[in-house]
């Protein structure tokens, strides 16, 4: 009998595939822990931090690595991500949003952005929520030439909030006896 032509024993050759298996498991693992920090890393705030009582709703929100305010939340019931802009007079949400919503697009108007004058459709929100804070009827505008997935939070809906940063901590605080 002839040993170096004969198959190997029945599992052997298992050992190297099972190696190879877990590598990869550990591999992929790696890769979405560090997809999920650096999600956090770009908004803190997926949960923001709440506290509500008869009279008052509070949320505190955690400065991005880049300085900004984002926030999760949800516009009719939509999820949505937030920026806070207190340059911006109105919430701004990209036509694709607002399609996927159900928006309106209203009267067209005229707005200064940071990347010049660019013709907005006004529209309301029927509800905006960030975390405990809840807000009604907001007035916003649609920008179909936004790109990407954040909603920009102006002070169509800040000016119903009181806000104070201490730090990197900003807290926001909806007064309900007003």
């Amino acid at each position: 009998m002839n040993i170096e032509n004969s198959p190997p024993p029945p599992g052997q050759g298992m050992g190297k595939g099972m190696i190879v298996l877990v590598w990869l498991g550990v591999l992929a693992a790696l890769t979405w822990a560090f997809g999920l920090w650096d999600q956090r890393q770009d908004n803190p705030n997926t949960r923001p931090v709440s506290f509500s009582s008869e009279t008052l709703r509070e949320v505190q929100l955690e400065q991005n690595r880049q300085g900004h305010y984002l926030a999760s939340g949800e516009i009719n019931g939509t999820r949505a991500i937030f920026i806070l802009d207190t340059g911006a007079t109105d919430v701004v949400i990209s036509q694709d949003l607002a399609d996927s919503i159900g928006l309106p697009r209203g009267q067209p108007h005229i707005a200064q952005t940071a990347n010049g004058r660019v013709r907005v459709y006004a529209t309301r929100l029927d509800s905006l929520s960030l975390g405990s804070i809840d807000l009604r009827d907001v007035r916003a505008s649609i920008n179909p030439a936004m790109t990407g997935e954040h909603v920009l939070l102006g002070m169509s809906a800040l000016k119903q909030v009181e806000f104070t940063q201490r730090g990197t901590t900003l807290t926001l605080r909806q007064h309900l006896d007003d």
